[in-house]
């Protein structure tokens, strides 16, 4: 099927070009000009693509726009590059005439191309869109919302009497807020390594943005060996103005912490601010331990919602570059209708708990069978192969095969990604 417009990458000084088509996609307006600044020291050109209508006047010729970040993901007991997909924006007047699925299919071949990147993964505007291109839901994201009084901790809450709470300025403490996000990295699948970019990203706090919210701010759980935990929120100030009673709210933009002790120690300070009558957090984890430490965990009233999906770019590569839980040897029969070189029977052999696995073509008989769109679902360890097959979306062709990998695909922690890219 022919590309309905021309498709090519842009230069950097056609950088607000690009912006423009994403603006009217995602029905927004410009951005201030220090994030303007950092999205344009984060766009990789050569990874950016266009489709191009040359009928339009010059300067509007771009119509449909994606993007990728060349970023290192920790995966199962590794880290691997991975082409962090991004800006997949047509613009409203062009829409339905096959433009998206064209920049798609122009991106997976790039990438494929590279062979630099075993997979992708993006963050999904819309979700009945990625699974046409082989992206599969691999981890879970969840929003908290609390009403006053309603944080209590459990008493069987991990405290430590050496452990202190500190309020410091976000920008004066980045160093040690990458530092506790560096620990957890390596163990928590669907991170990613942050640049100094990706921490302006995170600790961005323009005046025009806050919406009458309060500036940044941020809270440290500390002892004397450093910072072992942080949390960055907002706070609106509110009063019913007929009772005189406060109505404040909190939101928690981050909270990450190294450990048990450090993490309830936040939560609680933040479930119990006076003036506040709701606290929410947005981008959590499915399974974060603060669910098991709140002495009512109802009350964290969880919205869980699709986070991370992944795209199996090489088979070999992709299943290969992680560990496994338990000891595996199984043939997988893979479709892939866009990636030829996916698709087939692959002989996947490893041990428990270390990446050393192999992953190689084979005649032998499948063991079970599955879209690449499902091996990407489970491949963060989060979705389990068996809740699949019991969806109808994987086939055991020898009993117990399922099973298996399942289990051995299954990882702890569960996968968890904290920012959007």
């Amino acid at each position: 099927m022919a590309d309905p417009y021309p498709i090519r990458p842009i230069t950097a000084d056609e950088h607000p070009f690009f912006r423009r088509v994403e603006e009217h996609a995602f029905n927004g307006g410009p951005a201030s000009p220090a994030r303007e600044a950092r999205r344009s020291r984060q766009f990789e050109p050569e990874r950016s693509l266009a489709a191009i209508d040359d009928t339009l006047p010059a300067g509007e010729t771009m119509v449909g726009t994606t993007g990728a970040y060349s970023l290192r993901m920790t995966v199962p007991g590794a880290t691997l590059p991975i082409a962090g997909v991004t800006d997949v924006s047509v613009l409203p007047s062009h829409r339905r005439r096959g433009v998206l699925r064209s920049l798609m299919l122009r991106q997976l071949a790039d990438i494929a191309a590279r062979g630099e990147e075993p997979i992708a993964a993006l963050w999904a505007s819309e979700t009945p869109i990625y699974g046409r291109y082989g992206y599969g839901r691999a981890s879970t994201s969840a929003y908290f919302r609390f009403g006053r009084g309603e944080g209590a901790l459990a008493a069987s809450t991990p405290t430590e009497p050496a452990l202190t709470l500190r309020l410091a300025e976000p920008q004066a403490v980045t160093a040690e807020l990458a530092k506790v996000y560096e620990a957890v990295l390596p163990v928590q699948p669907g991170f990613f390594a942050r640049t100094d970019d990706w921490w302006g990203r995170v600790l961005h706090d323009e005046p025009e943005d806050r919406h009458g919210a309060s500036p940044l701010r941020c809270l440290l759980a500390e002892d004397g060996s450093g910072v072992r935990g942080y949390a960055l929120y907002t706070t609106t100030p509110r009063w019913d103005e007929a009772t005189s009673l406060p109505d404040g709210s909190l939101v928690v933009r981050e909270l990450i912490a190294a450990d048990p002790a450090a993490g309830a120690a936040l939560w609680h300070s933040l479930l119990t601010r006076d003036l506040v009558t709701t606290v929410t957090a947005d981008l959590r984890s499915a399974d974060d331990p603060v669910l098991f430490q709140l002495l009512d965990p109802r009350r964290a009233r969880v919205q869980a919602t699709d986070g991370v999906w992944v795209r199996i770019i090489d088979v070999a590569g992709a299943l290969a570059g992680r560990a496994y839980s338990a000891p595996v040897d199984v043939v997988i029969e893979v479709s892939d209708k866009l990636i030829a070189g996916n698709a087939g029977r692959w002989r996947l052999h490893s041990g428990a708990g270390v990446p050393d696995a192999s992953c190689e073509r084979t005649e032998l008989a499948a063991d079970l069978a599955l879209d690449v769109r499902e091996l990407g679902a489970a491949y963060l360890g989060g979705t389990r192969l068996g809740t699949l097959a019991a969806a109808g979306l994987v086939t055991e062709l020898r009993p117990g095969a399922v099973s298996r990998l399942s289990a051995a695909m299954t990882w702890d922690p569960a996968p968890w990604c904290a920012q959007i890219f």
